[in-house]
C-alpha cells in the first residue's frame, strides 16, 4: 500500500518553502519538506544583505515599486510588482514578531531610492531568517521533513502532478511547491550552494511546465576574487568604494548590479575599499574576509562579478499556480515576472516570503490526490515494470567543473552569440535553454547583455516563454 498523500509536499528548506510549510501547517495541513542537501543549507541562508520593504516612516509601497521597476528596464510585471511591494511590509513586521534580530538602522543598497532594507549585523540576514523560520518549522506540529532527499522528476499522471520522483520511489501529495532554489551554480563563478543548478526549471520543463526569462541571471558584482564569499551591496551604500588597478574609482557604486558588474568585467581587476566605513557593522562579514587572508582595515579587497540570482524560471500567475494543475512554484524556482530583466537589491527573500505565503494558500485549495492504493512507493529492490502508473524514477543531474566553466565562458556577463549558439548544443538541458533564450533576446536589457546588440530594442520588451509542443514566444503579461 502506498503511504497516505500529504496535503503539501514543499521541494525546498529556504525562506520559499519554510513560509510555504508554516502557512500550510498554521491552517491544519499535513507537510512535507524534501531538501537536496542539509535543511539549514540553502540560497536563503547565504543572502547577506537583507529583506527590501517600505517600513521607513520616509517610505512607501509606491516607492518601492517605482525603483523595482525602474531596476527591471521595462520588464517588469506590473501586478507582481504590486502584490511584492504591498505585502511585503507586513511579511517583514512578521519576521520581527517571530524574532528575527534586526539592526536597527534600515540599510541603503543600489538602486532604491530610500533606506529600505531590514538586515541583521549588516550580511547575516539570510542566516537569521531561515534559523527562526527553521527553528519555528521542526517544532511546528504537521511539517515533517526529509533530508539529503534529491527531487529527480514530477510524479504525473492525467495531465495533473500527483507528486514527485526520488530515488526511493515516488511521493504523494494533494499539492506541490517546487522552492528549490535558482541555477547560478552551473556557473563557474557563483554565490550559490554547489547543489543549485537548476533542478527546478530541468524537472518541470520536462513534465511539460512553462519556463520563461531564463536568459536573465544576475550576477553580484562585488564577490571576493576566487571564492563564492559575496560581499553584500550594503557596503557600498555605506560608502565603500570599488577602485582599479591605479587606486581610482571607475563605476557608480550604487547603480544597478548590472551596470557595476559589466563596468568591473571592463576593468578586468577590481578592488573594494572598506576602509573608510565602519566596520562593525558587518562583524561575520569582517571576520571571514580575514579568514580568506585579508585585512580590510589596510587594503583593498579584490572582488569580481558571479552568478548569484535566477530571475527567471517555472511560469506561475501571481498565487505560484503553473499551468500543470496540482503543481506550484515559489521562490527563485519561479517566473512571476517581478523581477523584470534585473532584479532589485534584497527583493529576492522579499519574493519568498510574500509568494511562498500566496502559493502554500492556493495550494490548500487543490482538491484531493486521485493516488491509487495499488501504487507503492518505489524502492530499489521493486521493479518500475511492476508499478505502470508509478514514473520510473531518471537520473539525478550534475555539472561537471568543465560545463560550468564552459556556462561562464559563453553565457557570462556579456555574451557573444557565436558562444551561445556552442552552448545550445549542451546535452544539460538547463544550459541549453540558458542558451536559447539569450540567443532569442538580441538586444541588451537589464542583466542580459549582448556585444553584437549593446543597446535595449523596444520590440523585446516582453517575456521570452517556453510552452510544450511550440517555439520561443515573447508574452506580455500585466
Amino acid at each position: 500500500m502506498s503511504e497516505a498523500p500529504c496535503d503539501l509536499l514543499v521541494v525546498g528548506a529556504g525562506a520559499a518553502g519554510l513560509t510555504a510549510a508554516l502557512t500550510a501547517a498554521e491552517r491544519g495541513a499535513r507537510v512535507l519538506v524534501l531538501t537536496k542537501g542539509h535543511a539549514p543549507d540553502s540560497s536563503s541562508m547565504h543572502a547577506q544583505g537583507g529583506i527590501a520593504g517600505a517600513v521607513g516612516d520616509d517610505d512607501t509601497a509606491a516607492l518601492h515599486a517605482v525603483d523595482t521597476e525602474r531596476a527591471g528596464r521595462e520588464l517588469c510585471r506590473p501586478s507582481a510588482v504590486k502584490v511584492l511591494t504591498e505585502e511585503g511590509p507586513e511579511r517583514v513586521r512578521e519576521l520581527v514578531a517571530l524574532g528575527v534580530p534586526f539592526d536597527p538602522e534600515l540599510s541603503l543598497e543600489g538602486g532604491h531610492s530610500r533606506r529600505r532594507v531590514s538586515s541583521v549585523e549588516g550580511a547575516a540576514t539570510g542566516w537569521a531568517v531561515t534559523s527562526v523560520l527553521g527553528r519555528l518549522a521542526a517544532r511546528t506540529e504537521g511539517i515533517a521533513t526529509r533530508e539529503a532527499t534529491t527531487a529527480l522528476g514530477l510524479w504525473i499522471d492525467g495531465g495533473r502532478c500527483l507528486g514527485v520522483v526520488t530515488p526511493g520511489g515516488p511521493i504523494a501529495a494533494r499539492a506541490t511547491i517546487l522552492a528549490m532554489g535558482g541555477a547560478a551554480a552551473l556557473w563557474a563563478r557563483s554565490t550559490n550552494p554547489v547543489g543549485q543548478i537548476g533542478d527546478a526549471i530541468a524537472i518541470a520543463h520536462a513534465a511539460g511546465a512553462a519556463v520563461a526569462d531564463l536568459e536573465f541571471m544576475q550576477f553580484h558584482p562585488t564577490v571576493l576574487a576566487g571564492s563564492r564569499l559575496l560581499l553584500t551591496e550594503a557596503l557600498r551604500g555605506d560608502g565603500a568604494t570599488l577602485l582599479d588597478a591605479n587606486g581610482d574609482r571607475f563605476v557608480d557604486e550604487l547603480a544597478p548590479r548590472d551596470e557595476v558588474a559589466r563596468a568591473i568585467v571592463r576593468k578586468g581587476r577590481a578592488w573594494l575599499d572598506l576602509r573608510a566605513i565602519d566596520r562593525s557593522r558587518f562583524p561575520g562579514l569582517m571576520v571571514e574576509i580575514e579568514k580568506a587572508g585579508f585585512d580590510p582595515a589596510t587594503e583593498p579587497i579584490p572582488v569580481s562579478p558571479a552568478a548569484h540570482y535566477t530571475i527567471g524560471g517555472v511560469v506561475t500567475d501571481l498565487v505560484g499556480r503553473t499551468d500543470i494543475p496540482g503543481l506550484f512554484a515559489a521562490g527563485e524556482s519561479a517566473a512571476t515576472g517581478v523581477h523584470g530583466a534585473n532584479r532589485l537589491a534584497s527583493n529576492s527573500l522579499l519574493e519568498c516570503l510574500v509568494f511562498g505565503r500566496r502559493a502554500a494558500l492556493a495550494a490548500l485549495d487543490e482538491p484531493a490526490a486521485p493516488v491509487r492504493p495499488e501504487t507503492p512507493p518505489l524502492s530499489a529492490a521493486t521493479p518500475v515494470a511492476a508499478h505502470p502508473a508509478a514514473p520510473a524514477p531518471p537520473r539525478e543531474r550534475t555539472a561537471s567543473q568543465e560545463l560550468r566553466e564552459q556556462v561562464w565562458r559563453e553565457a557570462g556577463v556579456m555574451r557573444d552569440p557565436a558562444d551561445l549558439a556552442d552552448l545550445a548544443g549542451s546535452p544539460d538541458v538547463v544550459a541549453a535553454l540558458v542558451a536559447r533564450f539569450a540567443l532569442a533576446r538580441s538586444e541588451s536589457r537589464g542583466v542580459h547583455y549582448r556585444i553584437d546588440a549593446p543597446t535595449a530594442d523596444p520590440a523585446f520588451e516582453g517575456h521570452f516563454v517556453l510552452r510544450p509542443g511550440q517555439d520561443l514566444k515573447l508574452e506580455h503579461w500585466t
